[in-house]
């Protein structure tokens, strides 16, 4: 029996969802924009409940991104929707000049981010955009985990002033966090307490960690997962406290391996304590079509990929 069992499966863009569904009823300020896309990210529900707070864009993201910083003179809470793919690469000089270089109170919410979008291949297959807008001077980065911790993020986005860029997938995954969760910006999620090595997943990847993780206790080895829902600003003090126990890391990403997650964790160890670190990651390559399982194995974005990894960074200790 898992230390996580879940009852259903839901895809985290449901959970946004659910969040905008309670922002429009408890926060009169909160305000959506979308580029056409209102079924993929949904906001029906905000949208009927409050439709004079919805500004259907069209294809028009750029324009999109414009519209959500003006909202924010006037004292709106602008969520500006759409794929990850459209809302970071295509529009990454609007964000960078209307929102991040001015601090606008905008949030950038973005679906079918990583390769589990699936067949729709490669060109829709954001791999990037955690690596850019961890770059980007007073964004802040949210990649949570299941449907609860999305919905939470949501509301915790709304709360938190200045621009963030919050991302979430397509898939249906298991829902193991609390419905009830407190959602901290910048606060790992301590899941599971070892002393073998430290695997510190983000995103799809944490219930990847969770089921590698018992597959390492049947072999003896106890590891460590911590959940870093939030890339920026990152809780280095978590990181650096579980890996001076563990003296490894495996790091776990629906990502490219360069400016990501793994990146973010080795620039930390190398300013402040030094170990092997292994990644879990998109090595500088492409997406394809196939449905999510084929790729995550594909690409060894797996429970059983991060098992291996573990026994080599184990391997490599001093």
């Amino acid at each position: 029996m898992t230390k996580y069992p879940f009852t259903e499966k839901k895809d985290t863009r449901s959970g946004f969802g659910a969040g905008m569904t309670e922002l429009g009823r408890t926060n009169p300020n909160v305000v959506t924009l979308c580029a056409d896309l209102v079924g993929s990210l949904k906001i029906d529900t905000f949208i009927k409940e409050n439709p004079e707070r919805f500004i259907q864009c069209g294809i028009a993201e750029a324009n999109m991104i414009g519209v959500a910083a003006g909202l924010t003179i006037g004292g709106k809470i602008p969520f500006a929707t759409t794929f990850a793919n459209f809302g970071s690469s295509r529009v990454y000089d609007q964000i960078r000049q209307s929102v991040a270089y001015s601090d606008k109170n905008v949030k950038i919410a973005v679906s079918h981010a990583g390769l589990t979008l699936g067949e729709d291949g490669a060109t829709h297959q954001i791999l990037e955009d955690l690596a850019m807008m961890r770059a980007m001077p007073n964004m802040t980065v949210i990649n949570p985990c299941d449907f609860n911790q999305t919905k939470a993020a949501t509301i915790a986005a709304a709360n938190h002033e200045g621009p963030v860029y919050l991302r979430f997938g397509r898939p249906v995954v298991p829902v193991f966090t609390s419905p009830d969760q407190k959602f901290e910006i910048g606060k790992a999620w301590m899941v599971s307490e070892g002393k073998d090595v430290s695997i510190i997943a983000t995103g799809h990847l944490v219930w990847e960690a969770i089921q590698a993780c018992e597959i390492l206790e049947a072999q003896g080895i106890s590891a460590e997962i911590l959940n870093i829902h939030t890339i920026k600003p990152l809780d280095e003090k978590a990181i650096l406290k579980s890996v001076r126990k563990t003296k490894c890391v495996v790091s776990c990403e629906e990502h490219q391996a360069n400016g990501g997650l793994g990146d973010a964790i080795a620039q930390t160890l190398a300013k402040n304590f030094l170990a092997p670190q292994e990644y879990i990651a998109v090595n500088d390559s492409f997406g394809e079509s196939g449905t999510p399982t084929q790729l995550m194995e594909k690409y060894g974005l797996n429970a059983a990929t991060i098992v291996e990894k573990a026994l080599k960074v184990i391997a490599r200790k001093a």
